[in-house]
């Protein structure tokens, strides 16, 4: 087992109480509230389920399993959020397991009938890791709506697999899990859009980059990490600390105070 793989789970055991199995897969499942995302982690994992406590959070934790391809995979549900920028514990928490926690593909489930709101969540997950599916949930109601959207046109814009479900119905679950197969494997690579911010933040971003890929190596997106600090984020920092054992706050705050 490498060294990289041994700290994986290390990580995931001690700080988020989760023991996958030896090579199965690890999926964090993201959404808003009421966009269905329970309902879609029902129809992936069945009753093969467990629910309990984030550690030391009062947020619930719920945990499923599947089967695909004679591929184990965990599917792990993480609190309904709006954002990831952490200004809620239910955010902390989905932002700490997609950052740390290595899962090797987050889903992320869309509100088909209220897409621009809930693509916020999906823009910011795509800042951290190119391992991501967009679930386009509740077509069937965009359909009863009369919601007409171009899939092809919005999975070319954002870079990512997008696939459309009416989970409630079982439609579209079959393409969702050999999506996520193909995701989690490696087999399918993506390239996700960035968003592209003022010129100001991006040369404060050019920066930081070259201290913040010394100091988080291959393990964090170095950019989200520019543009976290920028924000000021110092729990975030305290986190990347935490998870990374760096003395990020000393090394790198006083360059982000000069620009």
């Amino acid at each position: 087992m490498s060294m990289q793989v041994e700290n994986r789970g290390r990580v995931l055991r001690e700080h988020f109480g989760i023991a996958p199995e030896a090579g199965q897969y690890v999926i964090a499942l993201a959404g808003n509230p009421n966009v269905g995302k329970s309902t879609v982690f029902n129809a992936l994992t069945g009753l093969r389920q467990h629910t309990g406590n984030w550690p030391g959070k009062t947020v619930d934790n719920a945990q499923g399993t599947f089967t695909y391809r004679e591929k184990p995979f965990l599917l792990v549900d993480l609190p309904g959020t709006y954002s990831i920028l952490a200004h809620t514990v239910e955010e902390q928490v989905a932002r700490d397991f997609i950052c740390f926690g290595e899962p090797d593909a987050t889903l992320v489930v869309l509100d088909a009938t209220c897409l621009e709101r809930n693509l916020n969540l999906a823009l910011q997950v795509m800042e951290i890791t190119p391992n991501i599916v967009v679930c386009v949930n509740l077509i069937d109601e965009a359909r009863k709506k009369k919601i007409t959207i171009d899939f092809p046109a919005l999975e070319k814009e954002l870079g990512v697999p997008v696939v459309t479900t009416a989970a409630r119905k079982g439609e579209g679950l079959a393409t969702l899990r050999e999506t996520l197969y193909q995701v989690s494997t490696g087999a399918r690579k993506s390239n996700p859009r960035q968003l592209v911010y003022s010129p100001s933040v991006e040369t404060a971003v050019q920066k930081l980059l070259p201290n913040i890929q010394r100091l988080v190596d291959h393990k964090l997106n170095p950019r989200w990490v520019a543009l976290r600090l920028l924000d000021g984020d110092k729990t975030f920092i305290e986190c990347i600390s935490r998870h990374l054992d760096l003395q990020t706050q000393t090394e790198l705050f006083p360059e982000v105070a000069a620009l």
